[in-house]
């Protein structure tokens, strides 16, 4: 016993230490929602046919914009979707309808699972951990609700979480309201969810800007996931 554990410690010593992947970082300001979303179709489609290219994470603001999942009900939204202002797309990440505009700090990781963990579930809680580390940051008690996906602060509903996985390729991602204008969220049910509002950073901390939260993100990405954050 006492040999394997000697065995044990020397063999344990001897590994050389983990290197985090790395992950690079494109991180842009105000985008259409369009331009982005074929940056990550090209992305994922790269990362098919090569799995052993990097992971990415955009961080972007979108200008005014509704977007619906695959499977999201029309019923959710309060204006003619035949006759949408501002523009609405239906894409084909999960969840229902929701809201982007500036002040909102959107994350689309294209990570391959594979190299992380091959499990749904465990990627949507870990973007919310995420969501979590920078509230914490801030000073804020975030929440999870049990059987909804997003991070909650005081009741009001701060983060968003919509994803499409392909391949184990990820795809779309997360929206954290930092300091928009949330009159945009009357027009729609936001995530289908009628009962929860949602709010915003700068209700909790007035003046906060999304420059201030892009590198908490950053680093809480960082630490949750086990990357290197690398700028192209």
């Amino acid at each position: 016993m006492f040999l394997l554990l000697i065995f044990f410690m020397i063999s344990t010593f001897a590994l050389p230490p983990l290197t985090p992947h790395p992950c690079h970082l494109l991180d842009w300001g105000l985008v259409p929602y369009s331009t982005a979303w074929e940056v990550q179709q090209q992305l994922v489609q790269e990362r098919r046919d090569n799995p052993d290219l990097p992971d990415v994470l955009i961080l972007l603001e979108h200008p005014p914009v509704y977007t619906l999942g695959l499977g999201a009900k029309l019923e959710f939204l309060k204006f003619d979707s035949e006759r949408p202002e501002p523009e609405l797309h239906r894409v084909e990440r999960g969840g229902e309808v929701t809201y982007h505009c500036p002040g909102q700090l959107v994350g689309y990781p294209i990570l391959n699972l594979r190299r992380h963990r091959q499990d749904l579930h465990w990627y949507l809680r870990q973007l919310e951990e995420v969501l979590l580390g920078v509230l914490a940051v801030c000073g804020l008690s975030g929440a999870r609700v049990p059987g909804m996906t997003g991070v909650w602060v005081d009741g009001c509903k701060v983060g968003a979480i919509g994803i499409k996985v392909s391949r184990w390729i990820t795809m779309h991602g997360f929206a954290l309201n930092v300091c928009p204008d949330l009159e945009g969220f009357k027009q729609i049910v936001p995530c289908g969810i009628p009962d929860k509002p949602v709010g915003s950073l700068e209700q909790f901390i007035p003046g906060i800007e999304v420059d201030r939260i892009r590198p908490i993100v950053l680093a809480e990405f960082a630490r949750v996931f086990g990357v290197e954050i690398l700028r192209v």
